[in-house]
């Protein structure tokens, strides 16, 4: 090979590896699917591209309510992004498996660290005490009511305990066509399970000390049984066996029914379509005990461990998780920011923003997370929970029922992990 031939190889590698670096693709699948969502992270994703040139960022947007199942197929399939929009409660089962890349070194030496508010890096390192997801919002539910509708009704303030928010519901049900609760029994729906039996027991405490479930405990089952009841009763649509996110929305911003619990990401829809002045939100109704337990989740991004652009989906995630992008991200998918202090931007100055806050300032009222520490509490929420949770509210089985099963599943895979500790 003489040196023309030499230098050509040369030139020729230089120029594929150049166009290897430049020709970057990522693969960004996101999981808590809407139109606005989607449309947003696009503009984000538009942003980090043009300050990188000759990267390239693929989004895979799958719908909320099958996102689970088609993530684990493609995942067993081998189809690996390079980024997951990761729920907390997926956060275990896909860090346990050693799928995710620990963040914690991009963390030691990002800039913007040292201004996230601790709850965000306690959640980030929820698996194992290693941060596999950086946050990028909070959803605390709070109590959402129709002003017109209580009105209407002859209900002049919202439910402050199950037992006026059981009697409310009555009133506004005993029009024809309208209903008192938003019930949520198809995807998603074991936040007001947990919220409804936590409230009647007066613990948010999942297990006992030594690893047993308290699902099937008197108190948990009579919160159980008030939630079922409700819609056996007619006090919820009888569609509502179905529904997820949008459908108790729009059900509730239609004036099908008067009461919804949900995170702050409905208020988009709901102001869009309400007049302020006639809904407002409130903290949830407090049990027996006086004490009230909403339920907090967070979702975040999470980076592949077989991810080949490793530096490259980290400046995504860091471009994602700034302060002014995920103040815009959180201002148009509705959650609480990572920030400390970002509750003084003037958007959150709203009064229904205030029902939140009054929610997080209150001493009787305690946020609940969910025991996703579990490998299996993903299949247990996104599976089980439904399918057990509709045929209790079909009266096939009963409440306690309900209970006992969720407590026989989950009681083994505590003991589990208690032993793995």
């Amino acid at each position: 090979m003489n040196w023309k031939t030499i230098l050509l190889a040369g030139v020729t590698s230089f120029v594929l590896t150049g166009q290897a670096h430049a020709d970057t693709t990522l693969k960004l699948v996101e999981v808590i699917t809407s139109p606005e969502r989607t449309e947003t992270l696009k503009g984000l994703v538009a942003e980090y591209e043009q300050a990188n040139p000759g990267v390239t960022v693929e989004i895979i947007s799958l719908p909320w309510g099958q996102a689970f199942e088609k993530f684990a197929t493609m995942v067993s399939a081998g189809q690996l992004p390079d980024i997951v929009e990761m729920p907390d409660t997926w956060l275990t089962l896909y860090a346990n498996n050693n799928m995710l890349e620990s963040l914690e070194p991009y963390l030691d030496n990002w800039d913007a660290t040292n201004g996230l508010n601790s709850r965000t890096l306690e959640f980030a390192r929820a698996a194992g005490d290693e941060a596999y997801m950086l946050p990028y919002g909070f959803y605390l539910r709070a109590l959402f009511y129709n002003k017109k509708m209580f009105a209407e009704a002859g209900v002049e303030e919202p439910p402050q305990t199950l037992e006026e928010f059981r009697a409310i519901a009555e009133k506004i049900s005993a029009t024809p066509g309208k209903y008192g609760y938003c019930m949520r029994g198809g995807p998603g729906g074991l936040n007001g399970w947990v919220m409804f039996g936590a409230t009647a027991a007066g613990s948010n405490d999942f297990f006992t000390p030594d690893g047993n479930s308290t699902f099937d405990s008197p108190g948990w089952q009579d919160g159980i049984a008030y939630l079922t009841q409700l819609y056996k009763d007619g006090l919820a649509p009888k569609d509502s066996l179905n529904w997820g996110f949008n459908e108790i929305v729009s059900g509730f911003y239609s004036g099908t029914c008067a009461m919804l619990d949900q995170d702050p990401d409905a208020l988009i829809a709901i102001a869009s379509r309400m007049n302020p002045d006639d809904f407002g939100v409130t903290t949830m109704p407090k049990g027996p005990s006086g004490k009230a337990f909403p339920t907090i989740g967070y979702a975040g991004w999470s980076m592949f461990s077989a991810s080949e652009n490793k530096d490259a989906a980290w400046g995504l995630i860091s471009h994602l998780s700034g302060r002014e992008s995920n103040l815009e991200w959180n201002k148009r998918i509705g959650a609480l920011p990572i920030y400390e202090g970002a509750e003084s931007d003037p958007f959150y100055a709203t009064p229904q923003f205030e029902g939140w806050f009054a929610e997080l300032s209150d001493p009787d009222v305690f946020p609940t997370v969910m025991p996703t520490h579990l490998e299996e509490f993903a299949f247990f929420k996104d599976s089980l929970v439904v399918r057990t949770s509709q045929e209790a509210m079909l009266d096939r089985i009963s409440a306690e029922e309900l209970a006992r099963q969720w407590a026989e599943y989950l009681t083994p895979a505590q003991k589990k992990w208690l032993a793995a500790q």
